[in-house]
């Protein structure tokens, strides 16, 4: 069986790992989560920059910077217009049910994207498709820990936040399949998932723990620029 087939259904299972994550403990360290967040933010952006982003343009020419903007265009408004709260990390109070039906909708959106950008990177190469799918994994496990802290502390039950990184999950296996079904995303996906993938590092990590004290955070960013570095080294093209 080809990997783009089920590297996405790998990638959807890290949504939920990140929710059983949560549900594990009762309460997690926010230093420890602001540093993954900051690995994972190094890593996102400079895989977007680093590849996708030339790879898009060198597919679809310049007006594939269109596309590119409006896939960072589009997360801004599914995750901070039409939902009135959102972040990644934990929920440390309670919000209102319908804020985490609105963030799960939201999010959704995004990880139909996620698979649609594995599927199309693949097509590209597999190079390019193991840095992708490496970057999206480093974000869903925090992405899956988000909104089941956000499940919980709009009064939902375990089971109930279990089912909403389930259902993160499924939206990515979908758009892993919709590059074969929709010829305008085999055409157009690569540079929508580059918007996404740039927003989700540096517009949505980023700020997690940008301003924080210590040196700790800005190590992990730039370890995991390097981490891209050596995984983009080491990865036959």
């Amino acid at each position: 069986m080809p990997l783009v087939s089920w590297l996405p259904t790998a990638a959807a299972l890290a949504n939920v790992a990140g929710a059983a994550a949560l549900l594990s403990r009762r309460t997690w360290s926010a230093r420890s989560l602001e540093l993954i967040l900051a690995f994972s933010a190094g890593f996102l952006v400079s895989v977007s920059i680093g590849d996708l982003v030339p790879e898009a343009i060198t597919a679809g020419g310049p007006d594939a910077a269109w596309t590119i903007l409006v896939g960072f265009a589009l997360v801004h408004l599914t995750q901070h217009v039409f939902v009135r709260h959102f972040h990644f990390g934990a929920e440390t109070h309670h919000v209102e049910h319908s804020v985490g039906v609105t963030a799960l909708i939201g999010l959704m959106m995004h990880t139909f994207v996620d698979g649609v950008a594995i599927a199309t990177s693949f097509a590209v190469n597999a190079h390019l498709g193991f840095l992708v799918f490496a970057a999206i994994v480093l974000h869903k496990l925090p992405e899956g820990f988000a909104i089941g802290s956000l499940w919980v502390a709009s009064g939902g039950s375990r089971s109930a936040a279990l089912a909403a990184a389930a259902a993160l999950g499924v939206a990515t296996v979908l758009g892993g399949l919709a590059p074969s079904v929709f010829a305008g995303l085999a055409t157009h996906g690569l540079a929508l998932s580059a918007g996404v993938t740039l927003y989700v590092g540096a517009s949505n990590l980023i700020p997690e723990f940008q301003g924080k004290r210590g040196w700790g955070h800005n190590v992990l960013f730039f370890l995991g620029c390097g981490a891209y570095w050596a995984l983009a080294t080491v990865l036959p093209h």
